[in-house]
């Protein structure tokens, strides 16, 4: 990796778009397109490949040789297809703005990735898919395993040779800049800056926005391949069930607005279907980590972390501000005033949200069009769904992005955009370049905790955390690894267990165990002996 000089992810973003471009090229001969442009086909050629990759990685790991064969066969469709002088053409009409933009994108993907998914989550389940693929109930390993996004199947597939820094959501970035000029909707610059948060880490959260609001946009002008539409919405749930909002929206839309017959679902449903395969291979639930549709899958996580799960997910509601017994004690009143009214930062995101909702409603009935009625019939099935399961922020997030979009579309010109986008970008790169700035004025933002400013050599490479210490036990016939000084196992060698659920085993009594000698063949858990809780007691000290 050091071997890498300056401008890193620069040249990602020059090798890896023609590949996209290529094969959504050739995926359109089949499929048909999704929109016309550069953009259209880079989009056909993520969806695709990410698809591909998620039926092979139940047979192999999605490794070196999967990505070096799917490079080539881009490769081949962009020069087949003379791609390169739609991509000229394209950059040479718009340098003036795009480059600069560009290159601000870039530089905001340089930083050191900061949320504790990237270390907890994104990066070991990355490991696991391109050195053994999809693994049979790897949620008895480590249960935050068991969601294996779509996202980071295709993620890992460019792990090995063309993006080894993760920077994916960079690049994905750079895609959303193409769309906005080739479409010329400027509003959408105005959330660019926002998402520069989310661009150092293989996040889920940023293509499944970005996407999303693409597919806003097109229904907003009309676009009449709904079939082709449908299935990037199922796709956009895949990678993040919480952007349930979407598909609903495009199946109202086909239905209400196109009057289309159900047809049009075919391709999405089939997408639908390989997601709840994946995660009852992965999980044995349908949907991560709602525990409805029970097959009585043997390798199914063991109930009590379960149930630890869903208590944990409800303290986070509450931002850890209260017990479980005293959540468990309030009236519906209380849920809603002190959901609301939490001490930090998230009781005005809490605040903001409502507003911004009500404001929404107001303005979907005075506009009396079929299309924001839908939207807000959308996001509101999809709000309601998660306050009843999880009210986290985080879970909602992408309502603001749907609201303040669909109220400006068509009302900023290029000019107020642009600005926007440049007052934006300053505030977004001084929150990630001098986090000193943050910890002393939201000491409730956590995440500022975790953020480490500028590195002059992330101009060269991407600025990326090494730890490599940990030490190796094993109890029955797992032998697992345990990172040392620090509490997520990010770059911990494979099978590795992060600290904090060796406690939950150990109050559960129970630990996982390998099906085979082949990791490959996956994980069940079975209860610990006497001896083996001692043991486990002393790995613990």
């Amino acid at each position: 990796m050091q071997s890498f000089f300056m401008f890193y992810i620069l040249i990602s973003v020059a090798f890896l778009l023609p590949v996209f471009a290529g094969i959504g090229r050739i995926s359109q001969l089949f499929f048909g397109k999704i929109w016309d442009g550069i953009s259209g086909k880079i989009v056909s050629g993520i969806m695709w490949i990410s698809l591909l990759w998620t039926a092979i990685a139940f047979f192999v790991p999605i490794n070196f040789i999967v990505e070096i064969s799917t490079l080539i066969i881009g490769f081949l469709g962009f020069f087949y297809f003379k791609l390169y002088r739609n991509f000229w053409d394209f950059f040479t009409s718009n340098f003036k703005f795009f480059i600069p933009i560009a290159i601000i994108i870039i530089f905001a993907g340089s930083f050191f990735p900061f949320i504790l998914d990237h270390f907890g989550y994104y990066v070991p389940t990355i490991k696991w898919i391109s050195e053994f693929g999809l693994v049979k109930g790897i949620s008895n390993l480590d249960l935050l395993l068991g969601q294996m996004s779509v996202w980071h199947i295709f993620q890992a597939g460019f792990s090995h040779f063309s993006d080894p820094f993760l920077r994916m959501n960079t690049i994905v970035l750079i895609v959303y800049l193409i769309y906005i000029f080739e479409k010329k909707s400027w509003i959408h610059l105005l959330f660019v800056p926002v998402l520069f948060l989310f661009s150092q880490s293989p996040s889920p959260d940023l293509p499944a926005i970005v996407f999303s609001l693409i597919l806003l946009n097109e229904i907003l002008l009309s676009n009449k391949n709904i079939s082709a539409i449908f299935a990037v919405s199922v796709l956009i749930f895949a990678i993040k069930p919480t952007m349930m909002w979407i598909p609903i929206l495009v199946l109202l839309y086909g239905i209400f607005i196109l009057k289309s017959n159900l047809k049009f679902i075919f391709i999405g449903s089939l997408v639908l279907i390989l997601f709840f395969i994946k995660n009852l291979w992965c999980f044995g639930f349908p949907v991560f980590p709602v525990q409805i549709a029970d097959f009585g899958l043997s390798w199914k996580p063991n109930p009590e972390l379960l149930k630890i799960s869903s208590q944990v997910a409800v303290l986070k509601t509450f931002d850890m501000q209260y017990s479980y017994a005293e959540i468990q004690n309030f009236s519906v009143w209380e849920h809603i005033k002190n959901w609301l009214f939490l001490k930090g930062i998230k009781s005005k995101i809490h605040l903001l949200f409502v507003a911004s909702f009500a404001v929404f409603a107001v303005f979907s009935l005075m506009k009396k069009k079929k299309i924001i009625a839908l939207v807000f019939i959308s996001i509101f099935i999809k709000s309601a769904l998660v306050l009843l399961f999880s009210a986290q922020y985080r879970f909602f997030t992408d309502v603001f992005f749907v609201i303040v979009f669909v109220m400006l579309f068509d009302k900023i010109s290029k000019q107020k955009s642009i600005l926007a986008f440049s007052v934006f970008a300053v505030f977004f790169l001084g929150f990630l370049a001098f986090p000193n700035l943050i910890r002393k004025n939201i000491p409730s933002f956590r995440l500022g905790q975790f953020m480490t400013g500028f590195q002059k050599s992330q101009i060269l490479k991407p600025a990326h955390f090494q730890l490599n210490k940990y030490k190796t036990h094993q109890i029955g016939n797992l032998k697992f690894n345990i990172v040392k000084g620090y509490f997520l196992s990010f770059d911990t060698p494979i099978p590795a267990i992060s600290p904090g659920f060796l406690k939950e085993y150990l109050d559960a009594g129970i630990f996982p165990q390998k099906n085979s000698e082949n990791l490959k063949d996956g994980f069940r858990w079975r209860k610990l002996s006497d001896s083996e809780k001692k043991e486990l007691q002393k790995i613990m000290r």
